[in-house]
């Protein structure tokens, strides 16, 4: 088959898109009156008290196992889940990384003891992760970390440096990437993953100001980390795999292409109350609406391909990178349908919310990868590399 027809057309079964009802309706009622310019954090948007009212719903950990506490729904479900907390711009952040990567990852690598700890926990709303990968002078290239954890008699002990940990200093563990034997010229061998207690002596972490001045991004710091032997997930040394199939989540979802709606609704929802926009204003609401049903039909299909226990790693980073461009273009393209003739003078909220998702912008290609690490992965995936 040819790798692009992977790709097929999907649509979401009625049980799954029921959900949608009684999300919204909750959304409407926690979300009423949140201006634009908040909601347009979503991604960012920490409310820890948000998420134990959605764990109470039962809608974090919607896919994973009901002995775990999960909801054991379809990869479907989520995808709705998602779709609505995006698009209405719900503050997702606090239990995000957690329910998209954390507990699948225990749940597939993990002991028995891990996952009866943090599973439940995190599905709950309780338990918030962060994720350690990149580091100072290595940035996307996994492979070469230094972070570093030898045995010691108890279990691990732990020094290094991790940059980039998005909510470290909010996160009640850790799921980082070290070497825990080998050099780093070693590459893909030698790489294990530890789950660390933020609260651990020994664990500093800075937060990093972004050009908003949010501070979400954080620099973090392991001096003589002591850990228990139970902190390893999965095999020693089999990191760089357990790795790459993580990845595949973080990568896939319906994330990837919602950044930049709240903008492009608060955008359209002032173009309605103006008599009829010019044609060239018509043209960007168009071209929005085109390449946001291509990508939506490329992420479902994705979700598709996880729910059936495939390793859709081709077909996530080609969404991430097109999603993410078109993102990254929307703020420039509302910007330029106020030049349009006859448009209407943006509100005070309007551009408040374009000023934010501009400066935000950059970083969506960064995160969960670069565009020259999802283009890599792309060019492998046609035979190309």
């Amino acid at each position: 088959m040819n790798t692009l027809q992977s790709f097929s057309l999907v649509a979401i079964p009625p049980e799954d898109e029921a959900l949608r009802a009684p999300v919204r309706a909750f959304l409407q009622s926690a979300l009423h009156g949140v201006p634009p310019a908040v909601r347009a954090r979503s991604w960012m948007g920490f409310d820890a008290d948000f998420s134990r009212a959605l764990g109470r719903q039962g809608w974090i950990g919607l896919t994973l196992p009901t002995a775990y506490g999960g909801a054991g729904r379809s990869s479907f479900a989520r995808f709705v889940l998602l779709e609505e907390l995006l698009a209405a711009g719900a503050p997702v952040s606090a239990h995000w990384i957690a329910d998209r990567q954390t507990a699948p990852l225990i749940l597939r690598y993990g002991t028995e003891a891990q996952r009866a700890f943090f599973v439940p926990r995190i599905a709950r709303g309780e338990l918030f992760t962060s994720i350690g990968m990149s580091e100072p002078d290595t940035g996307s290239d996994l492979a070469s970390v230094r972070s570093r954890a030898v045995p010691t008699a108890t279990g691990w002990r732990l020094n290094g440096r991790k940059i980039w940990t998005t909510n470290a200093h909010r996160a009640h563990y850790m799921c980082t990437l070290v070497r825990t034997s080998g050099m780093p010229e070693d590459r893909h061998k030698g790489l294990s993953q530890l789950l660390v207690d933020m609260a651990l002596p020994g664990v500093t972490v800075r937060p990093i100001r972004d050009l908003s001045g949010d501070g979400h991004f954080c620099e973090v710091l392991f001096e003589d980390v002591e850990l228990p032997a139970d902190a390893l997930v999965g095999e020693e040394g089999a990191g760089w795999q357990q790795v790459t199939a993580e990845l595949a989540f973080e990568r896939s979802g319906p994330e990837r292409i919602y950044s930049s709606l709240v903008l492009a609704e608060a955008w359209l929802a002032e173009l309605r109350q103006s008599a009829a926009p010019a044609a060239s204003v018509q043209v960007i609401a168009g071209r929005i609406a085109a390449r946001m049903a291509v990508l939506r039909a490329m992420s479902l299909a994705v979700a598709e391909q996880l729910g059936r226990g495939l390793d859709p790693a081709f077909e996530a980073s080609l969404v991430k990178d097109l999603g993410t461009e078109f993102e990254q273009a929307i703020p420039g393209w509302i910007e330029e349908a106020f030049d349009a003739p006859g448009h209407p003078v943006p509100s005070v909220g309007l551009l408040q919310t374009l000023a934010y998702v501009t400066q935000l912008a950059p970083s969506f290609s960064l995160r969960g990868g670069t565009r020259q690490i999802m283009r890599g992965i792309i060019a492998r995936g046609l035979g190309v590399r």
